[in-house]
């Protein structure tokens, strides 16, 4: 239990601990390409309030709310200590917010596909659009015909990466109230105000293809975390911490020594 709510959670492999922070409306299974790359590491990963099998919360969770959840799960799984994080997209949101409530508890940080919120450069129109509902998680035919836009990257390019995404998906869908909440929890959030107070080493990767984040939020980021690096990923669009896995754990291990 974190925070009165029975989550799900996931820890494998040993080695230094490294917290995932998956995006809107994404369950453990999503991180699999990754985590198959990052053998030398303890992974924790959870399914956020809302989301896979974890219960949903009776009110929306502002961002320190959720930031909260992220150090329960790291007392649960008895982290006591400071452990890098890996945060992606909403999910790189509340691994900034963490990190600037929790300091104690980061080592490093790793801020993939996300951006600072308010201050932030807003994604093309029509893959904003289709974020803002859920029903990719529900329909397999939906994801399919909307992926190429939505995601961008190799995703686009290569058809066959859709089927396994779309299991990952749809086997554990979030609930429809755990999405809008998450939905809410991000409305007017920024890290802008902070992010210059963040100390912990930082890397910033993104996509030079994402229709979501456009790559000035990266640049944005790094400028303002003070020991921060940027890392763009040539072809990639919003999933290339899945789609281009091997290549953005070999990136990501070289960061976190």
């Amino acid at each position: 239990m974190v925070d009165g709510l029975r989550l799900r959670l996931s820890v494998r492999g040993t080695g230094p601990p490294l917290l995932l922070v998956m995006g809107i409306g994404g369950s453990i299974e999503m991180w699999e390409p990754l985590v198959a790359q990052l053998r030398r590491f303890k992974t924790i990963a959870f399914d956020a309030p809302g989301t896979g099998e974890s219960d949903t919360p009776a009110w929306p969770q502002r961002m320190p709310q959720l930031a909260r959840v992220c150090a329960g799960v790291l007392d649960v799984v008895g982290e006591a200590g400071p452990v890098d994080v890996l945060g992606v997209s909403f999910g790189g949101a509340v691994a900034q917010e963490f990190a600037h409530r929790h300091p104690e508890r980061v080592r490093r940080l790793v801020l993939a596909a996300t951006m600072c919120g308010v201050g932030g450069v807003p994604g093309r129109l029509d893959a904003l659009a289709l974020l803002a509902t859920p029903y990719r998680y529900y329909s397999r035919d939906h994801f399919r015909s909307i992926a190429a836009r939505l995601y961008g990257g190799e995703i686009a390019r290569r058809p066959e990466l859709l089927e396994q995404e779309a299991y990952a998906r749809i086997s554990h869908a979030p609930s429809l109230r755990g999405y809008l909440w998450q939905l809410a929890a991000i409305t007017g959030w920024s890290s802008l105000p902070y992010l210059h107070r963040i100390r912990q080493p930082a890397l910033v990767m993104t996509g030079d293809e994402d229709p979501i984040i456009r790559v000035l939020n990266g640049r944005i980021l790094a400028w303002a975390l003070p020991h921060a690096r940027l890392h763009v990923v040539r072809g990639g669009g919003h999933l290339f911490l899945i789609d281009q896995a091997r290549e953005s754990a070999a990136v990501i291990s070289d960061f976190l020594p």
